[in-house]
């Protein structure tokens, strides 16, 4: 059975800050050619608009039977959903992948602005995309020994997940939406292999994102804001997600330290920022900002060694003692909900499915 390309990987921690930071660096090559194994676990997850369970019910004349009743697509499943082995292939209705250049200042020194970066991010366009609509946003970082061609490749040699994407919004399991792939590689593209710098370029990433990325996704591309002033991408914010995987998961929390004015919805998986809760609940109300206004979907897998972590930190913040973090599958009942594939490792296979389930979730 043909498989994902197990990247390698390394893993060490480091205190920083009064913060231990789990850091799993991985190459993510996405040239899946079935998903069967994976798929055996859980099932194909259900139908269009929302997964089916059998519920038994008693008739008039107290027969009982089997009945299929469809949860809320609202809800996020208690199971991981697979991706279908068909949507491995391409689908009938694709959308294109687009270069989106834009200026930038070198991350050490941001504040100066002393020395002008040109770097590029890959935006996904779906199927039918008009300027006559607005679309949400995805934005998805890499990992460690990775880049902005990492998950969604190039307009030349698109990787997989466009496939994925294009067969979900196609077959109604998700909305149109706009996917950006940009990188926190600063002047080198081999950057993100050297652990140290990379933790420093996380941290600092919400420079670039605030000022220079963001404005240029959504003066480019037909969205929910009304413009790229503050005040315009911060009335939008509940159209944008930031999502990512092992160091990308680390840029994800440093997002939702910094830029909670301008993102809802965050999605880490397998990569903590620390196991202090307190701190966590700090950040939100440090922000202003309240439980009920941001979403929280993590995921991880028993065989990943970023698991333990990824873990202690999702525990601490649930624990924390002004109860700001609220497990539920249910953004309109809690902010938080944490999902676990049992088997998965710390590789591209596991990475793909968070983003699918993270996807067919979202703006539901």
């Amino acid at each position: 059975m043909g498989k994902f390309f197990k990247s390698p990987i390394g893993f060490t921690g480091i205190f920083m800050g009064g913060k231990y930071i789990l850091f799993i660096a991985v190459v993510f090559s996405i040239t899946c050619t079935a998903c069967s194994e994976q798929k055996e676990k859980t099932g194909s997850g259900g139908e269009k608009g929302g997964a089916v369970r059998k519920e038994a019910v008693v008739t008039d004349q107290g027969e009982h039977i089997e009945m299929d009743k469809k949860t809320d697509p609202s809800q996020i499943p208690e199971e991981l959903v697979q991706i279908p082995e068909d949507y491995l292939t391409p689908a009938g209705e694709q959308g294109t992948v687009e270069r989106l250049t834009y200026r930038t200042y070198e991350s050490m020194n941001y504040e100066s602005r002393e020395k002008q970066l040109t770097k590029t991010a890959y935006v996904y366009l779906p199927y039918g995309y008009s300027g006559d609509r607005k679309y949400n946003v995805f934005y998805l970082m890499h990992g460690g020994w990775s880049d902005e061609t990492t998950y969604l490749g190039t307009p030349e040699k698109p990787n997989v997940l466009v496939n994925v994407i294009d067969h979900a919004i196609q077959d109604g399991k998700m909305e149109p939406v706009i996917v950006v792939c940009p990188t926190y590689n600063n002047e080198n593209p081999d950057d993100s292999a050297d652990y140290s710098l990379a933790l420093q370029l996380t941290d600092n990433y919400h420079n670039e994102l605030v000022n220079d990325l963001i404005p240029a996704v959504e003066g480019t591309y037909s969205t929910f804001a009304e413009g790229i002033s503050p005040e315009e991408l911060e009335a939008s914010r509940s159209h944008s997600a930031f999502a990512g995987f092992s160091m990308g998961s680390v840029a994800t929390w440093h997002t939702f330290q910094y830029c909670l004015d301008y993102f809802r919805y965050f999605l880490p998986s397998s990569g903590n920022l620390t196991s202090d809760g307190t701190y966590m609940e700090s950040l939100v109300t440090d922000s202003g900002h309240k439980p009920e206004d941001f979403f929280i979907y993590a995921m991880s897998g028993t065989e990943d060694f970023a698991y333990a972590g990824f873990s202690s930190q999702i525990e601490a913040m649930l624990a924390a003692p002004d109860g700001i973090f609220n497990a539920s599958n249910d953004e309109r009942e809690g902010n938080l909900a944490y999902r676990v594939q049992e088997g998965n490792s710390h590789d591209g296979e596991a990475a793909m499915q968070y983003i699918y389930n993270g996807l067919i979730w979202i703006w539901k």
